[in-house]
């Protein structure tokens, strides 16, 4: 519809014109001595049009060959582009299905245009890290400063990649420093934190990561409780050095990390190391009052109190009433029978520490084999002392 108005317009104009020049008698004259050109309005008027048409053809033709260098730079950076950001496609793609040779190939080729470039050398480090060169993986991570709007990703990868080479700690400690100064918290970064700190054995730093990730459910409860227990049984023995260290980092440690039978072991380890039985039995017996677990029982047979003692009697009382609730424990009947042989109650020491030999366990019956050996020569009962002696050597043979 609207074809036909601008046409019925233009037929309309094209009569008005066709009219107006009919009936118009004006002329133009061009004069300039001695030449004289007369010229109807009407022919002017067309060749004045016809002039600046010429004109401007010529103008706009000068034009576009000034513009033909620009525009053909301007159509290479498009197909540049257009061809890199398909190599990077075709990178992204082969490094999800493991072709990590390919996808470094064609992250190369990415790198051709600047607006691809800082993740094509992301990709390209990845992709070497997975073939295993950390030459070509340090590479690309120097290519990836190119594009600044990825420092985060940088860092960030940079931390993650150097992480998994325990030689590279100490540049993944720094790289981690420079994640830290920009202010990432989030929960992948403490992830890649605490993996760094671990490959340094930076255990207090394990600690709090360990603890802060906690806080935020992002880490598996197993996998936390372990990464604990590392941390403490790399902390206890070198505390145990200065007691008061020992008792600052023992108050220090959570009530739910002190109930864990590795880290009460390694504590009662550390407090006996120091001279201080009775602060080790204690630890135990909380940590057995919270979770019965036999290695608990094998380090309170570790924690006797000195002959005579009163704490020494409660241990004994304690193990009597464990022993009651299990009787066929035998756990609990060596640690009581080693307990009673330190009180020297010979007969009592006697019977639980036969009573242990029933079990299975070759390292319970072989320390009851030598307790009693013990128990016997003191007792100056040499033929049963030497009798449990070869019992001992056997299943030590057997152990191993």
């Amino acid at each position: 519809m609207r074809f036909f108005i601008w046409l019925l317009i233009l037929f309309a104009s094209a009569i008005g014109l066709a009219v107006m020049a009919r009936f118009n008698p004006g002329n133009v004259v061009l004069f300039y001595p001695p030449y004289r050109v007369d010229l109807s309005l009407n022919f002017f008027i067309v060749l004045l049009v016809l002039v600046f048409a010429l004109l401007l053809a010529i103008v706009t033709a000068i034009r576009a060959t000034l513009a033909m260098p620009r525009r053909v730079e301007q159509y290479r950076a498009t197909r540049q582009l257009r061809e890199s950001g398909r190599a990077l496609n075709e990178a992204l793609q082969s490094f999800l299905e493991g072709r990590f040779g390919r996808s470094e190939k064609l992250a190369e080729r990415a790198l051709l245009s600047p607006d691809h470039a800082g993740l094509a050398a992301l990709i390209g480090a990845r992709a070497a890290q997975r073939l295993q060169q950390p030459s070509r993986r340090d590479d690309w991570l120097e290519k990836a400063h190119i594009d600044d709007s990825l420092r985060t990703a940088r860092l960030m990868t940079t931390v993650e990649l150097l992480a998994e080479d325990i030689k590279e700690t100490d540049v993944a400690l720094e790289a981690l420093q420079a994640l830290n100064n920009a202010g990432i918290r989030h929960t992948q970064a403490l992830k890649l934190a605490l993996k760094v700190h671990q490959n340094a054995r930076n255990w207090p730093e394990v600690l709090r990561l360990v603890r802060l990730l906690d806080k935020h459910k992002s880490l598996h409860p197993t996998l936390s409780r372990r990464l604990r227990d590392m941390a403490y049984e790399a902390l206890m023995p070198k505390a145990s050095e200065d007691p008061e260290s020992l008792k600052l980092l023992w108050s220090k440690v959570p009530t739910e990390d002190r109930h864990s039978a590795v880290v009460a072991v390694q504590a009662a380890s550390a407090f006996m190391k120091i001279g201080q039985q009775i602060e080790a039995a204690a630890i135990i017996e909380n940590a057995l009052a919270a979770q019965w677990d036999p290695r608990l029982l094998r380090a309170y047979r570790q924690c006797a109190a000195p002959e005579g003692s009163a704490t020494l009697l409660k241990q004994i009382e304690h193990c009597e009433h464990w022993l009651r609730e299990r009787p066929n424990d035998t756990d609990i009947a060596l640690a009581l029978g080693v307990l009673c042989f330190r009180q020297k109650l010979w007969g009592k020491a006697q019977r639980h520490l036969e009573q242990s030999l029933s079990g299975g366990d070759l390292a319970i019956r072989q320390e009851a084999h030598l307790r009693l050996a013990q128990l016997h020569e003191a007792l100056n009962q040499t033929e049963a002392a030497a009798e449990h002696y070869r019992r001992c050597a056997l299943t030590t043979q057997q152990t191993a």
